[in-house]
């Protein structure tokens, strides 16, 4: 169908972006077919690479629905003019439809629809829902999806209602995992099918949806994508405490390398949210559904144009006409026009959050969206709570595949605490920070003192260390600590970002509560020996001043090898005992060499991590002091050797304590040194994925050299 509305109108809308000129669409290799890769990521928000027919499939992504029988924007139209690289329709109403089936049987369904990207359809189980049964065979439409040259298909799941009871729900599940592997073989090499997970409400259903469902296998492979099936009815009610709950309870049981597609979402008010809980695609027809009904999607909500004198949000779409203007058109005409706005509007969003998981700020975009509705709110509140209560690497999968360390400032609002890398590197703080064994004396401390820093602001080196240095010449048994916003950071960490960067206005350092009994003794320290920092303004004997100085710094680089290399700091500590260190010109460590004057060591001063060199990791290796380790398969490894980084699907096993943004050591099956790196995934990511980078190697170690 050709669209009816003026020329002007349609002049307007025309970007210059001609982004689907820029998509390839040729197929991949066949041994990437189905393929997912990470090329970026914000804990479980990620941009991916699906590899398909008809090229990648870049995520996270919005799906725009076509019906074939009423296409409000062309399809072409969304490829040429608005960047669109795939869309989804439904194969069963093409399958019911002569018209639609014969040709589509004849030349395939991208001639058919006029597309040359990547097409998804479904099945007709959101039919089964609307209308009742449906009278299309399992298998049949499947092959049916194979024949017509779709790129993702989707098996004939039972579609799972919000007010069934448990007993329906679990059958549901039941019949659903029961038609897989029919579904799967029936697709043959070629197709890429769905595998949608059901349960309802229910998230320990949803979870054992998941975990059957990505069990399955067929006589090609397994399912590429898991639809998140049966949300439209909780959608369409705002149910969106039990959306974040599904998509928690699918996310934390599906296997890491399949995308999660949450069928029927595409208001932008909700993709912040999804995303940083790992939803990699959405779909939807709300830009056309809501434009019939005069209504414009924004990020915060939806807004009728009836007594609208201007556009919410600017609009190349809209540029230059007015609500008064849009509402006199006639309604086929009107309806175009605000479906290219949705559409805009849709595509603006999701590449606000691809790019919030570029710079590490997805969870920031989802509290400042969390306050468009109540019940959003509502469902970021529950979050909030569940990270904070649930604050360590094992118990949650938002957490451990956050990376604690980034450069950059911390924004701080009152709903800050529940930023997941904050929230690691808490964890990371209690699990691997020990106190220094012996103080600057050279004696041991056996039960330190605590020396809490309450007042000044970052970087704590220059506003306090001095006064720091005065304390501990008084007292050489304490340990300084600093109370910050977001928790107890230990004086020899100071320079962590975002830890050491927390912007907020000034009273929230004054307001900060006492720290409790049990965070301390979760730092090992004993809460009844604290005392605070004063400022004195006394001077400290200039010998006793660079002990103390010198001890602060052998501690710090101890401690940044405990918490970020998983070091044991009484190891490290001896390992470092006479080391010496070149300085930037503002006195801050940047190379530390050992008594024997091998460079083993960088801080980095961009965001207070460290560096390994090639030195340091035989070091680590040779003391077996704890930092994790990657064996490596033996083909791969005279590629490390030379600095090349560690692909997937090359890798044997991996220490579960491998973290994201940190260092590793990469051995062979022998457990020799082959490099060093630093990790882009969680151990259980590592081993799922089989395409894209594991490891950044930041040093190879030759054979001579291992020796």
């Amino acid at each position: 169908m050709v669209c009816n509305f003026s020329r002007k109108c349609h002049d307007r809308i025309l970007w210059g972006m001609h982004m689907g000129a820029g998509f390839e669409t040729s197929p991949c290799r066949p041994q990437d077919l189905g393929k997912f890769e990470i090329k970026e990521r914000d804990g479980v928000a990620r941009l991916g690479r699906l590899f398909t027919n008809h090229g990648i499939l870049e995520t996270p992504m919005l799906l725009p629905v076509v019906n074939p029988n009423i296409r409000t924007i062309e399809p072409r139209e969304m490829w040429d003019e608005f960047g669109v690289q795939a869309l989804i329709t439904n194969s069963y109403v093409i399958w019911k439809h002569e018209k639609l089936r014969i040709p589509a049987l004849e030349t395939g369904v991208h001639e058919l629809l006029d597309f040359p990207g990547i097409i998804v359809t479904d099945s007709g189980t959101f039919q089964s829902y609307v209308y009742g049964d449906i009278d299309v065979g399992v298998e049949e439409i499947v092959a049916f999806q194979r024949d017509i040259g779709v790129d993702i298909g989707t098996m004939l799941d039972v579609f799972g209602r919000p007010d069934q009871s448990i007993e329906e729900l679990r059958e549901a599940v039941s019949k659903t995992v029961e038609r897989a592997s029919l579904s799967l073989d029936e697709a043959g090499p070629n197709l890429l099918l769905n595998g949608p997970i059901q349960g309802g409400i229910y998230d320990f259903l949803r979870s054992e949806s998941a975990e059957k469902m990505g069990s399955v296998s067929g006589k090609h492979r397994g399912f590429t994508v898991h639809p998140i099936g049966g949300i439209v009815p909780i959608m369409e009610r705002h149910r969106y405490l039990d959306l974040a709950k599904i998509i928690i309870a699918v996310r934390e049981t599906i296997p890491a390398n399949r995308p999660i597609h949450l069928f029927g979402c595409g208001h932008p008010m909700l993709f912040p949210m999804s995303i940083a809980l790992g939803v990699d695609i959405f779909d939807s027809a709300a830009y056309a559904l809501f434009a019939r009904d005069g209504r414009l999607l924004t990020p915060d909500g939806t807004v009728r144009i009836e007594n609208l004198k201007e556009w919410p949000f600017a609009s190349r779409t809209l540029n230059g006409i007015s609500p008064s203007e849009v509402r006199e058109m006639e309604n086929t005409e009107r309806t175009n026009l605000l479906a290219r706005y949705n559409l805009e509007i849709t595509q603006a969003e999701l590449a606000r959050c691809r790019e919030a998981v570029r710079s590490g700020k997805i969870w920031a975009l989802v509290e400042q969206r969390s306050h468009s509705s109540p019940e959003l709110r509502e469902a970021f509140l529950f979050l909030k709570d569940r990270l904070i209560q649930n604050n360590d690497i094992s118990s949650s999968v938002i957490i451990r595949s956050s990376s604690p360390i980034r450069s950059g400032s911390e924004h701080w609002t009152p709903d800050s605490s529940s930023r997941p890398h904050l929230l690691h590197a808490n964890t990371l703080i209690r699990e691997r920070w020990t106190p220094p064994l012996k103080n600057w004396k050279g004696e041991s401390m056996i039960e330190p003192n605590i020396l809490l820093i309450k007042s000044g602001r970052s970087p704590w080196r220059d506003s306090v260390k001095s006064d720091i240095i005065h304390a501990l010449s008084k007292n050489p048994n304490q340990i300084p600590i600093i109370q910050t916003p977001n928790g107890l950071l230990p004086f020899d960490l100071e320079d962590w970002a975002p830890l050491c960067h927390i912007h907020a206005f000034d009273s929230i350092w004054s307001s900060i509560p006492s720290p409790s009994d049990e965070s301390l003794r979760d730092l090992g320290l004993n809460p009844s020996s604290l005392s605070i920092l004063e400022s004195t303004g006394e001077a400290t004997d200039r010998e006793v001043r660079n002990q103390i100085h010198e001890w602060l710094e052998h501690s710090q680089i101890s401690a940044k090898c405990s918490v970020f290399l998983g070091a044991n700091r009484e190891s490290t500590a001896d390992w470092l005992e006479g080391m010496s260190v070149d300085r930037s010109s503002t006195g801050r460590i940047r190379n530390v060499f050992l008594a024997d004057g091998r460079h083993v060591l960088s801080p980095r001063l961009k965001d207070g991590g460290i560096s390994l060199t090639n030195e340091g990791a035989k070091d680590l290796h040779s003391l077996g002091v704890g930092t994790p380790r990657l064996v490596l398969q033996d083909d791969a490894i005279p590629f490390v050797r030379d600095g090349r980084n560690v692909i997937h699907g090359f890798i044997e096993r991996v220490d579960e304590s491998i973290v994201p943004g940190l260092a590793c050591l990469i051995v062979d099956s022998n457990g020799d040194l082959v490099a060093h790196g630093v990790s882009r995934c969680t151990s259980n990511e590592i081993l799922k994925f089989t395409k894209g980078i594991a490891i950044r190697t930041r040093g190879g170690i030759k054979i001579h050299d291992s020796e």
